[in-house]
């Protein structure tokens, strides 16, 4: 604590303190007094801890994504790699997810988080001892430190956006949410280009894998700095109050617990927007995948510029994520989600065109602005969506529903890997070119289309915990 200041430390006790400021008569938190959202220190302080967070897991994973896509004379006796490192990450997710929302729930959300940083900090050492002895542990060694990560951020995830209806006012949410995604998503950027023009530099593609991949290290080693500096960040978050204290863990906590499942039973609107919303992250990641394919393979671009053509998806999704917290008007507003979902279908389906001969018809130049409008679509479509299922629990729940809905999206992530591994079997088998996996993903996606509707308004979502 000593890196925050006694006068800060005197605010946050006053706006913690007079009992008519911790909830109505319903209890639910009022949130009413709190600063506005852009002159809240805390919030700035949340955003950065986030930003840092995303930066690292980002430059740590696209590291091995790049060394998981056999090109050359490797692709002739390796396969690709990528979706058992998407299956690595995305586990510990669905296995600790359920305790991770019981946690945060249970105790103070701002010590959960603070704890996760000092966490991360501890990983990203052990990320810089799997790359430096690559030579003997191999790419084994760097998924275990991807098994480590993704606990990590399995932890972190029910508190951070469990968090926000606690520390803002709730007509800020959208806008709150839209700046945090934009933010993430500009770390995004920053981390996943960083790790192409690492992977550029210290990786010599014409000797083998064994001996260059170890140099990495030098890379990863930002990464402990980064988290150093997002601990410290973490600890400008204001106090909040645990929103059940007295909650005891129950093994049903490690799936979901059965007030949480009777409060989806009784909110089918809410169960929707969960199940759209790990459909969503179910597409992302198959997007993901097969951008580096793309790039890699039918484009032939090299690590640098195939990191560059999956940022820019980074880089739509924080104009998305803005934008749709300015058309919210701090609402979760339907409209806004259909515009996001029919735009990620067509441009998913413009990005699979190839010609005759395998040429890609948008090329390396083509595809930044259509992945860019990819990711726009999709920042339009997950805003409003997230918006709704933050505000929707009961207020003694949203630890819970948090957790339940992350380890919703990362079954979904985890099924990501599989189904990647099924697309590019199936297309490689066809002598297809890699950009038929965008129609594939779009395909997907179009029952959430087609059958999705986010309610105009939140529900009833403002009675008591339970």
């Amino acid at each position: 604590m000593s890196f925050v200041s006694e006068t800060r430390q005197v605010e946050e006790a006053n706006a913690l303190s007079p009992p008519d400021r911790l909830s109505d008569a319903r209890g639910v938190p009022d949130t009413d007094h709190l600063p506005q959202l852009y002159g809240d220190s805390a919030f700035w302080s949340m955003t950065a801890t986030q930003l840092f967070g995303a930066f690292n897991d980002n430059l740590f994973k696209q590291l091995m994504l790049l060394l998981a896509v056999p090109v050359g004379a490797a692709a002739v006796s390796a396969d690709d790699q990528q979706w058992l490192a998407t299956v690595v990450f995305s586990l510990p997710f669905v296995l600790f997810s359920g305790y991770a929302g019981f946690l945060a729930d249970r105790f103070s959300k701002r010590t959960i988080i603070v704890l996760a940083k000092v966490a991360e900090i501890a990983v990203m050492a052990l990320g810089v001892l799997a790359f430096a002895c690559y030579g003997s542990t191999g790419y084994a060694g760097l998924l275990v430190v991807l098994f480590l990560m993704g606990s990590q951020s399995a932890f972190f995830g029910p508190s951070k956006y469990g968090i926000l209806p606690e520390m803002l006012r709730r007509s800020d949410l959208p806008r709150a949410n839209g700046l945090i995604l934009m933010t993430t998503f500009l770390a995004i950027i920053f981390g996943t280009a960083a790790a192409g023009f690492l992977g550029q530099w210290l990786i010599d593609e014409n000797s083998p894998l064994v001996d260059s991949a170890g140099r990495l290290w030098r890379g990863s080693a930002i990464c402990i700095g980064i988290a150093v500096v997002g601990t410290y960040t973490a600890l400008g978050i204001r106090r909040v109050r645990p929103a059940l204290p007295d909650l005891r863990f129950r093994m049903a906590a490690l799936a979901i617990p059965p007030e949480t499942r009777s409060v989806l039973w009784s909110n089918p609107s809410l169960l929707a927007a969960i199940a759209a919303s790990c459909t969503f992250w179910l597409v992302s990641g198959v997007a993901i995948q097969s951008v580096n394919s793309l790039g890699l393979v039918q484009l032939e671009l090299g690590k640098q510029l195939t990191s560059l053509l999956t940022a820019t998806i980074g880089l739509g999704i924080a104009a998305g994520a803005v934008a749709a917290g300015r058309m919210c008007r701090g609402r979760a507003d339907p409209r806004v989600v259909r515009i996001g979902v029919w735009g990620i279908v067509a441009f998913l389906l413009l990005l699979s065109v190839s010609l005759p001969g395998g040429r890609h018809l948008l090329g390396f130049w083509g595809s930044l602005p259509v992945l860019t409008l990819v990711g726009m679509s999709a920042g339009l479509f997950a805003i409003p969506v997230q918006v709704f299922i933050q505000a929707s629990p009961p207020a003694g729940q949203k630890g819970r529903m948090i957790a339940v809905m992350n380890q919703a999206n990362f079954i979904a992530i985890t099924l990501s890997g599989v189904i990647y591994l099924a697309f590019d079997r199936w297309a490689v088998a066809m002598d297809w070119p890699r950009s038929t996996l965008f129609a594939m993903i779009a395909v997907l996606f179009l029952p959430v289309a087609l059958m999705y509707r986010l309610p105009a308004d939140v529900p009833d979502a403002e009675r008591p915990g339970v």
